[in-house]
Parts: C-alpha cells; sequence; structure tokens
C-alpha cells in the first residue's frame, strides 16, 4: 500500500482513500476514484489534493488501494 504523499503515485481513475477537510479531526476515510489532481507541487507531507468522481468530493490522499 502506497501513501498519497507523492504526486507521481497518483493517476487518474485510481481508487485511493481521501480525508475530507471535514473529516480532518477524526481521520475518517472516504474511498474513492480520482477525477482530477489538485496539487501542483510534487511532494505535500499532509497528501496530495484531489477531487474524486464519485459526487465531486475533494480531500487529501492518506492511502492508494493497489
Amino acid at each position: 500500500m502506497m501513501n498519497g504523499q507523492n504526486r507521481a503515485n497518483i493517476k487518474i481513475g485510481m481508487e485511493v482513500k481521501i480525508v475530507l477537510k471535514k473529516d480532518q479531526p477524526t481521520g475518517k476515510l472516504t474511498n474513492g476514484h480520482v477525477k482530477k489532481i489538485l496539487t501542483n507541487s510534487q511532494f505535500h507531507p499532509h497528501g496530495i489534493k484531489v477531487m474524486l468522481v464519485e459526487g465531486d468530493m475533494v480531500g487529501r490522499v492518506q492511502e492508494i488501494m493497489e
């Protein structure tokens, strides 16, 4: 299982687990597929920010499913 801190690991259509802004205090993860990568930098310590296909939700990638 890869973490979501490196932009190079994340591709459009991949299944990922993200933490939504509202869920950051609890750490609750949401599953979905990447629609769009929103972070421009190659690395982010809290996870690369993406938009999911499912409901256009935005959050930071915590886990990449394989």
